[in-house]
């Protein structure tokens, strides 16, 4: 779907529900939010030290997107928690830029292994958002994961295309069933 569809439909889909009355959140819904904000915080550090650590240029600016991304994420979702008075979780610090030729070899990840470690982050992502939005009662938190899933969504289809590309992607064994055909 065209970001713009999307858009168009989360305008529609905010203004059904914006008059709705609105129950104070339930434990799970709390949980969901307080999870995912600690995913997104732990995130940023991540992609923080990736970029000092990678030399590679289309990665490094995947990075710099996600982590963008992951920042206005966990920026609105902080607003949220605060006006519905959750306390928030202990975030990592932000990390000092550096320059990657100056980490030994051995003691820096490889490009394929951010870029994989990245992948799983974001698949994560995704499931929690999944299992955020179908804990909801209340249809603005279920909203408000869908856009982030979305969100993600974009970012992981980014990120596989630069796997495919590099030769990063790890992809398991293919099935061939018995009596199947090249079986």
């Amino acid at each position: 779907m065209p970001k713009h569809a999307f858009e168009a439909l989360m305008k529609v889909l905010h203004s059904l529900f914006d008059d709705e009355t609105k129950p104070p959140l339930h434990v799970g819904e709390v949980m969901s939010c307080w999870t995912y904000l600690t995913v997104l915080e732990e995130s940023v550090a991540l992609e923080q030290l990736a970029i000092n650590t990678t030399a590679d240029t289309e990665l490094n600016n995947f990075l710099h997107k996600t982590m963008g991304g992951a920042s206005s994420q966990a920026a609105r979702l902080k607003d949220f928690l605060q006006q519905e008075g959750i306390p928030l979780p202990p975030a990592s610090e932000p990390k000092p830029v550096s320059d990657p030729s100056a980490i030994p070899l051995g003691a820096k990840m490889t490009d394929s292994e951010i870029a994989n470690l990245v992948s799983v982050k974001i698949a994560s992502a995704i499931t929690l958002c999944a299992a955020g939005t179908a804990q909801s009662v209340r249809n603005d938190v279920g909203i408000m994961f869908f856009e982030y899933q979305t969100e993600a969504m974009q970012y992981g289809a980014l990120l596989k295309s630069i796997m495919q590309k590099r030769g990063w992607l790890k992809i398991p064994p293919y099935y061939r069933p018995p009596g199947g055909p090249n079986s």
